[in-house]
């Protein structure tokens, strides 16, 4: 088969197409023909060597979707020909975090795609637990979304999410927009979108958010706003949100933050106006909800901007990199 695998990491990073063998499946796995996977910021902190729990080479990949092509000898209720989507989370199952439900915090972390090869390859071997089956009816480009939209809606559950509430998000990218989605359809009375990108201000608007502009400061909303949603990462606009936070409401950290790095805030005001600051990481519990929400019809296909083979990774890269486009699969089996 063929693979994107990553041999070195670095600034670029050191990727290329490469003939792999065809993995077979462990008793308690499935391969899956790679038909849609998600290029994602955690690929490229995988091409820079930014995490710490990858080992070289590897094939990326973790928003992957496809069809089961063999299973293994001990897969009783998966089977060849179902189309699924991949969660690539694998928590140890052993650990106290595990032990008390909260598997997203697992101490003995591990993921396809990150600590184990991923979807960026024609086919690969996943543990059949991980499989979610996929209606024939949804499209593609819905399948390669599962796994990002089952992050938002963990980012969702973190949330009180009371009616007829004013939200304010920062990031108009895919993530910023599926929250923008969802909240919009748990009850929000208006949703505003703060970005630096003109392109995706405008993508936004016309993905029917209320607001969408380059500063909160355009947005009349005195009082702040109930719910503010960081899906950026960047501390200047953590900083700018948490200040935006009306009395008695909630910032979500949901955007991935540079661990090195502090943001400053007035612990008096969070105490005085009781205002509540959430994380948010990764999946939990939240992933068949995603298939399901889908499934019913929550449209998430404009958020697809482009579609690449294995050969076009590179320009993918730049591409993702330049902020330009939306969300961006790649298609393994595509010539």
């Amino acid at each position: 088969m063929r693979a994107l695998v990553v041999t070195a990491p670095g600034p670029r990073g050191t990727a290329a197409v490469t003939e792999l063998p065809d993995p077979r499946p462990e008793p308690d796995e499935v391969v899956v023909r790679v038909t849609s996977c998600g290029l994602c910021g955690t690929d490229m902190h995988v091409l820079g060597g930014e995490l710490p729990v990858v080992g070289y080479p590897l094939v990326p990949g973790h928003e992957l979707a496809g069809e089961i092509v063999a299973v293994g000898s001990a897969v009783r209720d998966r089977a060849v020909g179902e189309r699924v989507a991949v969660d690539p989370n694998m928590p140890c199952g052993a650990c106290h975090y595990c032990r008390i439900g909260r598997g997203n915090l697992c101490e003995d972390y591990t993921a396809i795609g990150v600590t184990r090869a991923g979807g960026f390859a024609e086919l690969v071997a996943v543990p059949a637990r991980c499989c979610h089956v996929l209606p024939a009816h949804l499209s593609e480009a819905a399948a390669g979304l599962v796994e990002p939209l089952s992050c938002a809606v963990h980012g969702l559950n973190r949330l009180p999410r009371r009616p007829g509430e004013h939200y304010l998000i920062y990031g108009a990218g895919t993530m910023g927009l599926m929250m923008a989605a969802l909240v919009r359809t748990a009850g929000a009375a208006s949703v505003s979108v703060v970005d630096l990108n003109e392109e995706r201000l405008a993508f936004a608007r016309s993905f029917g958010v209320d607001a969408a502009v380059t500063g909160a400061d355009a947005l009349d909303r005195a009082p702040g706003f109930e719910v503010v949603i960081d899906a950026t990462g960047v501390i200047a606009a953590i900083e700018d949100g948490l200040g935006r936070v009306r009395r008695g409401g909630t910032f979500l950290q949901f955007g991935v933050a540079d661990p090195a790095r502090g943001a400053s805030f007035s612990p008096y005001r969070v105490y005085s106006q009781e205002i509540d600051i959430i994380g948010s990481m990764a999946v939990h519990n939240s992933f068949q909800p995603a298939v399901d929400l889908l499934a019913a019809g929550l449209d998430l296909d404009p958020l697809v901007s482009d579609v690449y083979g294995l050969d076009d990774f590179e320009e993918a890269v730049a591409r993702f990199r330049a902020g330009t486009g939306r969300k961006i699969h790649i298609a393994p089996q595509k010539g």
